[in-house]
């Protein structure tokens, strides 16, 4: 429910279904060829997962991105804000998404104009908006676990003062990065259990679902301690690599302090905590990898997202539940999908050991069916080894930066 995809329709859509993904939810528009993907998809044309897309990115200026480096809509004012909603319809997203750096202003004008016109949003917790106020107005969820965790601090006031604060030139990602990490911490070591009940309780109320992405918060928390799996870099091209290798030295590595690494490296476990705070409140939970982030590979992340959710305390049910029953439900598709009952459509994968007694089992898929479509073990083979080609070889689209939390570099 949270990808970026690597801009190779030989390499993104066939990874997510062998790995059992038969829909995902793309979280930027930046490219038009993944609305082409997804109507391909629709039409039966290529093979790959039911594809829900994004507008472009909407910040505020300054915008966090680099316009060399990734597509976003700028806006500064209400008037830009629904012009932008506007143009975004009419380019064929399927949702707004909505960014950190928006003011107050610009972000009621989207959620009211995309209301108007028909779309949803979705998106980050913007800087200059509390939690409850993002529930409370509609945003249909909210990603990663960088806003909350401000909002339930005993500290909120000072905190949020903090965070009004902050100043970044246009494209400093890295800027913005190093100052919001010391207001996390501070909210992380003052969290408070009554202001938790509060915030969980309005999500909870309005079913605003978190996608808390703990794939791409382990990495980003912990750079100096993960890397790519070695098993999985068969199925990422050099340019892929050399891209998520060049976003962690200069988005998040560069500059820091002993101090900084120290405190980063402990939020992972403070992160695994605030999560299982949420689904201890019966906020709905959606499972999303933020794929596109180091060092997430397309589809073989949602396994690590399950995994990272029973670890911090959903039981295997919950975390399947999260990757199937709730995300049909938000994206008003479970009449259809879901779940395995008659009258469904079939999308579903078939296991060689059950997820609910060890949720690593996921990973031991022996069919996937997408759309009533059988993809057999060996078709399934065919397809990992058709992939390890492509990588191989030149793109054959053009290739889309990564789009969730961090950027990349130009393409060569």
């Amino acid at each position: 429910m949270h990808v970026h995809s690597l801009g190779d329709e030989r390499v993104s859509p066939p990874l997510y279904l062998a790995n059992g993904l038969t829909t995902v939810r793309e979280m930027s528009g930046t490219d038009p060829m993944l609305y082409d993907w997804r109507d391909r998809i629709a039409a039966g044309t290529l093979l790959g997962p039911r594809m829900v897309v994004a507008s472009n990115i909407i910040d505020g200026d300054p915008t966090l991105w680099d316009p060399n480096l990734i597509k976003v809509i700028v806006v500064d004012d209400a008037a830009s804000a629904r012009a932008a909603v506007r143009r975004v319809k009419g380019e064929g997203a399927d949702f707004v998404k909505v960014y950190s750096r928006l003011s107050r202003e610009s972000w009621l004008a989207i959620i009211h104009e995309a209301r108007k016109i028909g779309l949803t949003v979705h998106g980050h917790g913007p800087d200059q908006v509390t939690s409850k106020e993002v529930s409370n107005a509609g945003q249909r969820s909210i990603e990663h676990i960088h806003s909350l965790g401000l909002a339930v601090s005993t500290r909120e006031a000072e905190v949020r003062r903090m965070v009004l604060a902050i100043k970044v030139a246009n494209g400093d990602y890295n800027s913005w990065f190093r100052q919001l990490h010391p207001i996390e911490w501070i909210a992380a070591n003052t969290y408070s259990p009554s202001r938790a009940a509060d915030v969980f309780g309005t999500l909870r109320r309005n079913n605003t679902r978190v996608t808390p992405t703990l794939t791409m918060h382990n990495v980003l928390d912990q750079i100096d301690y993960t890397g790519l799996d070695p098993a999985l870099a068969k199925y990422m091209s050099e340019d892929s690599i050399g891209t998520y290798d060049y976003v962690i030295q200069n988005l998040y590595a560069a500059n820091r302090t002993a101090e900084e690494i120290s405190h980063q490296h402990e939020m992972w476990a403070w992160r695994q905590r605030f999560v299982r705070e949420l689904i201890e409140h019966d906020v709905p939970i959606m499972a999303g990898t933020d794929t596109g982030t180091p060092y997430s590979v397309p589809g073989f992340a949602l396994h690590d997202e399950l995994e990272h959710l029973v670890g911090a305390g959903a039981t295997p049910r919950q975390a399947l539940y999260a990757a199937t029953v709730e995300p049909a439900k938000f994206l008003g598709m479970s009449a259809d999908l879901g779940s395995v009952e008659p009258r469904k459509i079939a999308d579903l994968v078939v296991l060689d050991a059950d997820p609910l007694t060890d949720i690593r089992n996921t990973r031991k898929i022996h069919t996937v069916v997408t759309r009533g479509r059988v993809i057999s073990p060996a078709a399934r083979d065919r397809m990992l080894a058709d992939v390890e080609t492509a990588v191989k070889e030149p793109p054959a689209t053009t290739a889309l930066a990564a789009g969730g939390c961090c950027g990349s570099r130009p393409s060569h």
